[in-house]
């Protein structure tokens, strides 16, 4: 079986350390083993390594979300990708939980509805342990005044670089 991304969130008890969730280890807080729904900051997890992603956007677009399927697949998770871009054709992924959320015009537009979609998932979770995945600061300050845990892009792409079949 995969891994499971593990953050300290609210439910945590108060015993545990008050390090804040934004950036740390995935496992090193509050663990779980419940699936998660993963809201991710797909141009921040892109853009955390300088591998010439610029160079042909859709190409590193398409890349992460084929590795956000093995990623579920692998883990349980459900994950919903936001790219700040206009549509663009994805090859099929079969029996994976990756949605994929389109968000234009212009740079950082995915993190309004980020927001949005955490907000609603924070709502109707039942249950289902919600985290975003973003180096945004910005951002990162909105979805904890939520509630809701952050991982830094850096974090999830060295777990997804370090998992095998991932």
């Amino acid at each position: 079986m995969g891994y499971q991304i593990e953050q300290r969130s609210p439910q945590c008890s108060s015993a545990q350390p008050k390090t804040p969730a934004f950036g740390v280890e995935p496992r090193m807080l509050c663990s779980t083993s419940r699936p998660m729904r993963l809201l991710v900051d797909g141009m921040n997890v892109i853009g955390s390594r300088p591998d010439g992603w610029w160079k042909d956007r859709p190409s590193a677009m398409r890349m992460l979300i084929e590795r956000l399927r093995s990623y579920a697949a692998a883990s349980g998770d459900s994950v919903v990708v936001f790219l700040d871009a206009r549509p663009f054709d994805l090859p099929e992924g079969e029996g994976t939980s990756v949605e994929v959320v389109f968000a234009f015009p212009g740079p950082d537009a995915a993190d309004d509805e980020i927001v949005k979609a955490a907000r609603a998932q924070r709502d109707r979770s039942g249950g289902v342990q919600i985290s975003v995945v973003t180096s945004d600061h910005g951002l990162a300050d909105r979805i904890e005044a939520l509630g809701i845990p952050v991982i830094s892009s850096a974090t999830f792409r060295r777990r997804l670089d370090q998992e095998p079949g991932l």
